[in-house]
């Protein structure tokens, strides 16, 4: 039981750490929309995880089969992140008052829009698909009550340091200046055309040397 929980908490650290596109856009988000636009962001990525651990549990040999696609899945997800990243630098409107802050205006509709966005972003990371295939096989002979701990300690606690970036992110937005905010937000796209173009050449010409 412990054993399970200090694991549960290690994976769970170990993912929430992690630096890439997901984090950048919990930050942009909680900035540009606040607390809602941040939380259904950070939703659609925790219930990206919750299937994907659910598929390696129930479907091992399937799961491991995808990555006899990970040069398409690699290749599929850099696109989606460059465009993303291309809208947000050159299309992207943000919206400030004289004090800075963002008007928020977040209807249902483009809260599960950015929920959607969020599991895809997730879903569709081939690090993230190889992360979670790596843990199913490690622990594929330890019992079931185990892995359910394991896991769901581990989903807990990223979800809860996905919620902390959140909270201080909208700390942080009320703290900066028009300027600023509009700086951050080109700042994202770049990062996020970025992680796009250095995933799509890792998966092209390295993809094949990695195990």
């Amino acid at each position: 039981m412990i054993a399970a929980l200090l694991k549960g908490i290690a994976l769970g650290f170990m993912l929430s750490i992690s630096v890439g596109p997901v984090i950048f856009s919990i930050i942009k988000q909680s900035i540009n929309n606040g607390h809602k636009g941040g939380f259904a962001f950070v939703a659609g990525v925790s219930l990206s995880d919750i299937t994907l651990v659910i598929i390696s549990q129930l479907f091992t040999e399937l799961f491991r089969s995808l990555l006899d696609y990970k040069t398409q899945i690699g290749v599929g997800g850099s696109i989606l992140l460059i465009i993303l990243g291309v809208y947000v630098f050159f299309f992207k409107k943000v919206k400030v008052n004289e004090e800075g802050v963002h008007v928020i205006k977040m209807r249902k509709r483009d809260m599960f829009r950015t929920a959607i966005s969020g599991y895809f972003m997730n879903t569709l990371n081939p690090s993230v698909i190889a992360f979670w295939l790596l843990i199913a096989t490690s622990v594929v002979d330890l019992s079931i009550n185990y892995r359910i701990i394991m896991f769901t300690t581990c989903l807990i606690f990223v979800l809860a340091a996905d919620v902390a970036k959140v909270l201080l992110a909208g700390r942080l937005r009320k703290k900066l200046t028009p300027h600023n905010i509009h700086l951050i937000n080109k700042l994202s796209g770049l990062i996020l055309v970025g992680f796009g173009i250095a995933l799509i050449i890792g998966t092209l010409f390295y993809g094949d040397k990695i195990n």
